[in-house]
């Protein structure tokens, strides 16, 4: 008890703990690997094509509509009982998936996905709303790590269990029920943060909980602290009007310093196009592996790549930290090479008849996209302060799901084309090219004026127009 009422005591240990915790249960998803068996075989009874043209697209056209209410309501509400919703539905998704029959349950469960995706936001952003500003990266590097450890050992034991000892899907999904049951259970034991980023209670005033963010930058950080000071200037209505208005503030100084706005808009622009691409390939590949290697007829190893590319993508992303790289000159570069390496193992995909290779190009496209997340989200958060970066973490997410929302309704939607899966595949193929080449032409421009003129890339000291820029932190 000793050690529970220390650890509780911290400032920062008892949240990152509960929440790291919660982060490994509710990833830990041991059905997930193999749902579309589940859902084209003898337990659903669902076929591939309406699993493809009708059932996953209203996952997509339902985050699309949670995505903006959920996002206002974390900060309304400071984020906790978004975490206890979603670990509801993920609850509620596994009682369906065991319990429920036929296609409009199915339905249901699309729906109820999109409120889970919706809320990851809650997730993401709680944990500095809790905590001193000096724990962040500690605190961000345990909850990443509790993610990742909570998806592959979820997708390693599916693996083990329909490998080794052949279980039905049907009890993967049960165990997975327990596990998310548990998840939901610790989502309670949160502590309560005591204040958001946009609406803020009279009684905060613009002094309760802001001090460390006015340090954060340190002394040298006078644009930053300067965005700050007056973000705090707005807190004391604590209403809708007053949100907005700080909205409108985070978002003018996102984009209105000449020295930030071209590089927060390039990462920006490929963080939005390239995870539309990314979630269109993540949700379909199971019927992709389906079509080449059918699960009723053959051993397949779904859990064992979804954890191989859990490992591989976190170890691709952990050495961003330790490549002594300059992002800001050569990052853009780095964002179009890789994009085409992914452009290969997305044809790779679409065109091969062997699984193991399309479980290769899998790996390396996915190894590839969480790379560059890495790189792109640290050089969004280094150019902007937390309010800022909060918004512009929204902008880019509905920028993704926009887009993918119309690859969605033209690929695959019934109404629309309603193309097979193999020629959805040369589609995002294609459309991870037009990325590649468009960073390819955008970071040999950017590398080659820094070469000739190193001041416009903000490698040297800034300008004497009073901003600072942010310091290379690799």
């Amino acid at each position: 008890m000793g050690c529970f009422a220390k650890l509780r005591s911290s400032s920062w240990a008892y949240p990152t703990a509960v929440l790291s915790l919660y982060g490994f249960f509710a990833n830990c998803r041991v059905a997930e690997p193999f749902l579309t068996p589940y859902l084209i075989g003898p337990n659903k009874n669902i076929s591939g094509e309406v699993v493809t043209n009708y059932l996953f697209p209203i996952w997509t056209y339902s985050y699309l509509a949670f995505l903006v209410p959920v996002f206002l309501l974390t900060d309304l509400l400071r984020h906790k009982p978004l975490i206890v919703v979603q670990g509801f539905f993920l609850v509620t998704n596994y009682v369906l998936l065991c319990f429920a029959p036929g296609l409009p349950a199915m339905v249901v469960l699309q729906v109820n996905y999109a409120v889970v995706a919706s809320t990851e936001v809650a997730y993401f952003s709680y944990i500095y709303t809790v905590i001193p500003v000096e724990s962040y990266q500690r605190a961000t590097g345990y909850l990443r790590s509790a993610m990742l450890a909570g998806y592959t050992f979820g997708a390693s034991l599916a693996q083990v269990l329909v490998s080794l000892a052949g279980i039905d899907y049907f009890y993967l999904n049960a165990i997975t029920l327990g596990i998310q049951s548990t998840a939901f259970l610790i989502s309670f034991g949160l502590p309560m943060p005591q204040r958001s980023l946009f609406f803020k209670a009279e009684k905060d005033g613009t002094s309760g909980g802001d001090g460390p963010e006015e340090e954060k930058d340190g002394a040298g950080s006078g644009e930053a602290n300067a965005r700050r000071r007056g973000a705090a200037g707005w807190r004391t209505g604590g209403n809708v009007a007053t949100a907005g208005l700080l909205l409108w503030q985070s978002f003018r100084d996102s984009y209105s310093s000449r020295h930030l706005v071209y590089p927060v808009i390039y990462w920006s622009l490929w963080w939005a196009l390239a995870t539309a691409g990314y979630v269109q390939v993540f949700n379909y590949i199971q019927l992709m592996w389906d079509h080449i290697e059918p699960s009723a007829s053959s051993s397949i190893y779904n859990g064992g790549v979804e954890a191989a590319c859990s490992l591989v993508g976190a170890a691709a992303a952990f050495s961003v930290g330790h490549i002594q790289v300059a992002w800001a000159v050569w990052g853009e570069l780095a964002l179009g090479l890789f994009s085409a390496v992914g452009t290969g193992a997305v044809f790779l995909m679409a065109l091969t008849s062997s699984i193991w290779a399309c479980y290769a190009g899998y790996v390396i496209f996915k190894s590839c996209y969480m790379l560059l997340i890495t790189i792109t989200t640290f050089q969004i958060a280094s150019n902007l302060s937390m309010e800022c970066y909060a918004l512009t973490f929204g902008i880019n997410t509905f920028v993704a799901l926009l887009v993918q929302t119309i690859l969605t309704f033209t690929v695959v939607d019934e109404a629309a084309l309603g193309l097979d899966i193999v020629t959805q595949f040369i589609v995002y193929g294609s459309y991870y090219a037009t990325i590649s080449v468009l960073f390819l032409i955008r970071g040999t421009y950017t590398a080659c004026v820094n070469q000739r003129s190193p001041e416009r890339t903000g490698t040297t000291e800034p300008e004497s127009s009073g901003e600072v820029l942010p310091a290379e932190r690799f």
